[in-house]
């Protein structure tokens, strides 16, 4: 990366801040308020909150998204939607992204930072992954969240793909939360959000680029499935299409 464009991502990187903060403040309140809306119209107001909040702020750091596949999701059925993970940018892409009022499963520490952690708790099932116990009990609320008639969207990755790799390994989650639940699974694949928001490789660096996020066709559970070869599954069909479609993304 030149020396120019180094600092010119961190310039950029500072108005974003700039941007996030004060739309931020705007709203929160009524994110806040869905609090007091039953659910599942409660969540899917927060969402529709949250698409208008995210779109504003992507088009003034200069990043069009571009969703394909939402015609996967039927009406009156709701999924678990598993997706790849690569960057900061991935969350605030993807809640609002999805059709229909969803949450997701997110690192519990982010929720205590303030203001922000109002509106990340909002919209996910918080977990502790350093404690068993915190895990334990995140699968029963992501079973609640499908029970109401919310999505549940999950990072089977775990944590971001700093590798050069389409995808990391998952981790079985998702799929044995389809198993004990029978709910289809839709992957989606997100594409550029590293680019725009490297994160650790590139610490305070912003950048616009054109998102992308697909989502493919439901992948039902099959009698006789095990979540390790539902699993097998996903990841090839996921990998797949990341293969083939990076480069023309990019």
């Amino acid at each position: 990366m030149t020396t120019i464009k180094n600092i010119s991502g961190r310039i950029w990187a500072f108005w974003g801040a700039i941007v996030f903060s004060i739309t931020l403040l705007i709203a929160v309140i009524p994110i806040w308020l869905t609090n007091y809306i039953k659910e599942p119209a409660g969540t899917e107001i927060f969402r529709r909150i949250s698409k208008v909040w995210m779109e504003f702020f992507l088009f003034m750091i200069g990043c069009r998204i571009i969703v394909k596949g939402k015609e996967h999701f039927a009406k009156g059925q709701n999924y678990i939607v598993v997706s790849n993970h690569n960057s900061y940018m991935d969350i605030p892409v993807t809640t609002p992204q999805i059709p229909g009022p969803n949450k997701t499963i997110a690192k519990a520490e982010l929720a205590k930072i303030p203001l922000f952690g109002l509106i990340y708790s909002r919209g996910s099932v918080l977990v502790d992954r350093k404690n068993e116990r915190s895990r334990k009990e995140s699968f029963g609320k992501m079973k609640a969240v499908l029970e109401q008639g919310l999505h549940m969207c999950i990072y089977p990755e775990g944590t971001r793909n700093k590798t050069n790799e389409p995808l990391k390994s998952f981790h079985d989650g998702a799929f044995k939360l389809a198993i004990d639940t029978g709910k289809p699974i839709i992957p989606a694949l997100l594409f550029n959000t590293k680019k725009a928001l490297p994160g650790s490789s590139n610490p305070f660096y912003l950048w616009p680029a054109t998102l992308r996020m697909d989502f493919l066709a439901p992948v039902p559970v099959q009698p006789g499935d095990t979540a390790a070869n539902l699993k097998e599954k996903v990841f090839k069909i996921m990998h797949d299409y990341y293969k083939s479609n990076a480069a023309n993304y990019s």
